[in-house]
């Protein structure tokens, strides 16, 4: 008699019928929170200098029913020699290998402007983060693995929040893990890649998923395990492979990634160079956490969890522009290997549900979710009206990051000099010379190659943000003693300069370029106060010319403004505050 009632104690109590619904409830309540979070933590407005010249390229791909070749945008492209064995095949897979995308975006932009743009860059990022959290859910089978792997997917995601094609890669690699988790409609592996492969060059990632699973099912079928299931596997692996080849570059991509590292300018380009490890970055704590979980439950783990681990894991190493893959896949793997398999308490699912419902008010309250716009304060508006309404049409200098803002407002009567697209080597090297006001016997100076390439209009801005550099040709012109390029134009985002002013324009004194440089790094600290370094460099400059009252008020700005330490600028601004008395 004890043995029974010890054993019918032992029995786990029956789950009432209403509290089943009602976790049902929460969890659908947490996962639509949880979505509406994703969509407004990635709808931030407009402002990737890249996406202006893919909307302009996507315009002339719609209304010319052609591909972009030879380059119409820039008039510095055709006559540029290689520089580098290989760059004419570079060059025309930097020019078309994302043509649908942008086809598909000047579409978007036609149908509903701006808006339209941020809602349409949002819903891809949130279709990424959503599948990472279906993929959790169906392989830990607790709901609330699902929507915590979606939130953290979103949390990586977030500075990935820019309107370019890449964005489709995130989506289509994240559909491909999805549809090869479920073995179901593997048919539609082969149309996916073939719509991926024109749409962004990082097509060739799905073909390292599709090894992934396919050597997973290698070691499956030796274990005489599911030998159908692995050739239609390996059948339609290879059909998604072949048909990814239905593209202008073919099977050119990795070849092209190859050819990227003996380019001088892609080695510049920030979204290429390793990401920095201390003080830690998001990424590399998930990338820690799942890479330890795995090794802690080894025993269960998947080869093809192995093999992707290890694969994406060496790209967010390489390159900063990979570490959002991250953001996939170490959530799926948090979820499929923590030994802690229960759902969450209902009172901390409610928490949890006022805690994101908290987050959503904040951040719309905030003006931070749903900006539905583009911004035009990074870029030189004014001095694109400027030369707009003067019918400017005279060959123009301009600096790279404006390069596809400037293609988009005044292309055709105009075309840029340099711009995001990296078609140039030897024309990047040119622009670096003129820009930073190179002057020596290593080649020639800025006044030689702004006298070769026949420019007589000049469009910048001053600093580069990242490092606070100065770009030094601005202030060398309105130093020197010249009388042949006059300042016309100035606001907080740029300076015009011109040979030949436009009849009844009079020339500004070529001194306000200081002021211009203080107005541009004061709009940019007040919209990015994280990145103070252009008033380090401002403080600088003015030291260089002996103005020490406006060098230490600038470097005390800096001073003020989040920074590293720096022992360097703390003893200049004590000895700028002697300098000045």
């Amino acid at each position: 008699m004890t043995q029974l009632r010890s054993r019918k104690r032992a029995q786990p109590a029956p789950v009432s019928p209403s509290r089943t619904a009602s976790s049902r409830r929460l969890g659908l309540l947490l996962a639509v929170l949880s979505a509406v979070l994703c969509l407004g933590l990635l709808s931030p407005e407009i402002r990737d200098s890249d996406f202006w010249w893919h909307l302009r390229t996507g315009q002339y791909i719609v209304e010319t029913r052609s591909l972009p070749v030879p380059d119409p945008f820039a008039y510095t492209t055709a006559a540029a020699p290689l520089a580098y064995p290989g760059e004419e095949g570079v060059r025309h897979f930097n020019l078309t290998h994302e043509w649908l995308a942008q086809a598909v975006f000047y579409a978007a932009y036609r149908a509903a402007g701006f808006p339209g743009l941020v809602v349409f860059r949002a819903l891809l990022l949130a279709a990424f983060c959503g599948l990472a959290g279906l993929v959790a859910w169906r392989r830990s089978g607790v709901l609330d693995r699902g929507w915590m792997a979606g939130l953290i997917a979103a949390a990586i995601a977030v500075p990935f929040a820019l309107d370019r094609p890449q964005l489709l890669t995130y989506l289509f690699l994240a559909l491909t893990v999805a549809i090869l988790e479920s073995r179901r409609r593997l048919w539609l592996l082969p149309p996916l890649f073939l719509i991926w492969a024109n749409c962004h060059g990082g097509f060739f990632l799905g073909w390292v998923v599709l090894a992934a699973y396919c050597a997973e099912a290698l070691v499956a079928r030796l274990r005489n395990r599911s030998p159908a299931e692995a050739r239609a596997l390996w059948m339609w692996s290879a059909a998604a492979v072949l048909a990814s080849g239905i593209n202008p570059n073919g099977f050119r991509a990795v070849h092209v990634l190859l050819l990227y590292r003996s380019s001088a300018m892609q080695s510049y380009l920030l979204e290429w160079a390793r990401p920095s490890l201390w003080p830690p970055p998001l990424f590399a704590l998930l990338l820690a956490a799942a890479a330890g979980t795995m090794v802690w439950a080894r025993r269960t783990v998947r080869i093809g969890d192995w093999l992707l681990l290890a694969a994406f894991a060496a790209a967010a190493f390489s390159a900063e522009r990979n570490t959002i893959f991250i953001g996939f896949f170490a959530p799926v793997f948090l979820a499929s290997y923590l030994p802690w398999k229960r759902a969450l308490p209902a009172a901390a699912g409610w928490v949890a549900a006022g805690a994101l419902a908290a987050g959503i008010v904040w951040g719309t309250a905030a003006g931070d979710f749903f900006e539905l716009r583009a911004a035009e304060w990074p870029y030189p508006a004014g001095a694109a009206d400027f030369l707009a309404s003067h019918q400017v049409a005279d060959r123009m200098f301009n600096t790279y990051e404006y390069g596809g803002y400037l293609m988009w407002r005044l292309w055709p009567r105009q075309r840029v000099f340099i711009d995001g697209r990296a078609l140039s080597d030897r024309v990047f090297g040119d622009y670096a010379r003129i820009l930073y006001n190179h002057d020596d016997s290593g080649g020639k100076s800025a006044a030689q190659l702004l006298d070769q390439y026949g420019v007589n209009v000049i469009v910048m801005n001053t600093f580069e943000y990242a490092t606070g550099t100065v770009y030094l040709l601005a202030p060398a012109i309105a130093y020197s003693t010249q009388a042949e390029w006059k300042l016309v134009y100035r606001d907080a985002q740029a300076l015009v300069w011109m040979r030949r002013p436009p009849e009844g324009v009079a020339p500004l004194n070529p001194m306000e370029v200081f002021g211009q440089m203080e107005a541009e790094c004061g709009l940019h600290l007040d919209r990015e106060p994280g990145r103070p370094r252009c008033a380090r460099s401002l403080a600088q400059t003015f030291a260089k010319i002996r103005d020490f009252t406006r060098a230490r008020r600038w470097l005390g700005i800096y001073l003020d403004h989040p920074h590293p330490s720096d022992p360097e600028a703390e003893q200049a601004y004590r000895q700028y505050v002697g300098a000045g008395k």
